[in-house]
């Protein structure tokens, strides 16, 4: 379990009286369990989950510029319930929170596959698999896959399984389960790993032999531009004179009003920023054949005719500062470059070159495929579909999303265990250690003045006690937790719904 972040007690007592009255609505706003449409009117649904790609600039990438992104719509402020590998890809696969799921980091006994297997038996896959789709996934599961099981494992839902049981990071060398056969790969460049899984996703997506007339569900999980980020031969001169960006809290010059963990770091050496610089070339390179992935696969839809009624989603399983408030490269932090993903989808009725700036988050993924799809919600769901964000329908929406973070023994980098809440103003969090932080990101995008110490108490009492709410939901109950108006608002005001007001107008903060 998550160990308890302090929670003020007004924050709890509120929980407890909201409670009962949110439950009221769940009738109008929780998720209704939808049955399978007919076959022919089910669309093909891709997800294209990238590992550690921040929310950076895509345009660097043709492939992906030219055939998503202008092709469909962006979600700009799309969030990861935890910054981290494996608890955050238990959050697509379970449409949870990591206080729900419980697998808390990437290693046994708090996380990793080990942790997540029990709970194998109702996933994304699973679902899509019970709605009549073939399923495949294909690249990374979950990390240590599979230890405690045999390396020929499958799990349940899926019906083409090709991920690496060995050397899972190396591009090169690894052992891939293929439909619990082994086989392993050399070091020529053929074997390079984005291409060897880009030639088997064009193959599952056009084999209508093996499909029939049941749509194709594809989890296609390339491991860049995870470090180290080895990329293919092909992009070795690519970026030579690319330099990390030089945002405005790179190597951030005052850091004394941090939570301990933070304010103590050194300055970054000229070493530091020659590394920063060097993992940020090899990262891009490494994207280059994510890319390459992106192109093949579209024109491999497009020759098969199955483009026009393929939905493709591209995301992250989290982000990646690069010199951000003096971190050296990495992740796990709740600063926006580690929480914010891209998020980019095309298909059916997906508007070309749109943008949509609704607070979601990967949570919200499978109940978004189940819906496209037909597939029954199971209760234990905490996420929203995002079809009327894709369709442009105006409908009433979260106004705040969930982030947690459970700091493991053996990693004494990261933080301590917090939790924070972004709105669509302000990002709040609250440490095991008493210390909070929060940025007024109207005034502050870049996060660089923690305002936690000398914002209005109104302000913070709202903020904390809202996260409480998310940091107690559970399944539908978390679509009521986050719900605008359903909660505590904290954009115009700090009132709280059923009658309740807490405070007064946010003061310190802008």
């Amino acid at each position: 379990m998550i160990a308890a972040v302090p929670q003020p007690r007004r924050s709890r007592k509120l929980w407890a009286g909201l409670a009962a009255a949110l439950l009221l609505c769940l009738g109008l706003t929780g998720a209704a369990r939808v049955e399978p449409a007919p076959a022919a009117h089910r669309p093909n649904i891709v997800l294209i989950l990238t590992d550690d790609l921040d929310a950076g600039d895509l345009s660097r990438f043709p492939n992906i510029t030219d055939l998503l992104v202008r092709q469909g719509t962006t979600l700009s402020r799309f969030f990861v319930t935890n910054p981290w590998c494996c608890p955050s890809r238990s959050s697509i696969l379970r449409s949870q929170y990591m206080h729900s799921h419980q697998v808390e980091s990437n290693r046994s006994p708090t996380g990793g596959f080990p942790k997540f297997r029990p709970l194998e038996a109702s996933t994304l896959g699973t679902w899509m698999h019970d709605a009549g789709y073939r399923t495949a996934l294909m690249g990374k599961y979950l990390n240590n896959y599979p230890e405690g099981a045999p390396r020929t494992y499958v799990p349940p839902g899926w019906d083409e399984w090709h991920v690496p049981v060995t050397r899972l990071y190396q591009e090169y060398g690894y052992t891939l389960n293929e439909n619990g056969a082994l086989r392993r790969y050399g070091d020529a460049p053929e074997d390079y790993l984005e291409d060897v899984l880009s030639a088997k996703a064009a193959a599952f997506a056009t084999d209508s032999t093996a499909r029939g007339d049941a749509p194709f569900f594809l989890y296609l999980a390339p491991v860049a531009p995870h470090l180290p980020a080895h990329h293919a031969p092909r992009h070795a001169g690519a970026f030579a004179e690319e330099r990390a960006p030089r945002t405005p809290s790179f190597d951030q010059e005052d850091l004394s009003a941090e939570p301990r963990w933070l304010s103590g770091r050194t300055p970054l050496s000229a070493a530091d920023t020659r590394r920063i610089d060097r993992v940020h070339r090899d990262r891009l390179r490494a994207m280059l054949g994510v890319d390459d992935m992106v192109g093949a696969l579209v024109d491999a839809l497009t020759r098969a005719g199955e483009l026009d009624d393929t939905y493709i989603f591209f995301t992250s399983d989290n982000g990646f500062h690069l010199g951000q408030h003096r971190l050296r490269p990495g992740k796990t932090t709740p600063f926006e470059e580690d929480i914010r993903v891209p998020m980019v989808v095309r298909g059916p009725g997906v508007p070309a070159g749109g943008v949509a700036d609704a607070l979601a988050s990967t949570v919200d993924l499978a109940p978004t495929f189940a819906e496209l799809g037909g597939a029954a919600v199971p209760p234990t769901a905490e996420g929203r579909s995002l079809v009327p964000l894709l369709r442009g329908h105006d409908v009433a929406w979260r106004d705040a999303v969930l982030v947690e973070f459970y700091h493991p023994s053996y990693s004494p980098h990261s933080p301590p265990t917090y939790a924070a809440l972004r709105t669509g103003r302000y990002a709040y969090v609250e440490y095991e250690t008493g210390e909070r932080q929060l940025y007024d990101l109207w005034d502050d995008p870049a996060e660089t003045r923690n305002l936690a110490a000398s914002a209005g108490p109104g302000l913070t009492a709202a903020l904390s006690a809202r996260l409480a709410l998310l940091r107690a939901c559970s399944g539908p109950g978390c679509r009521l937790a986050d719900a605008a108006g359903a909660g505590v608002s904290v954009e115009g005001g700090v009132s709280v719904g059923a009658g309740v007001t807490l405070g007064t107008a946010p003061g310190g903060a802008g």
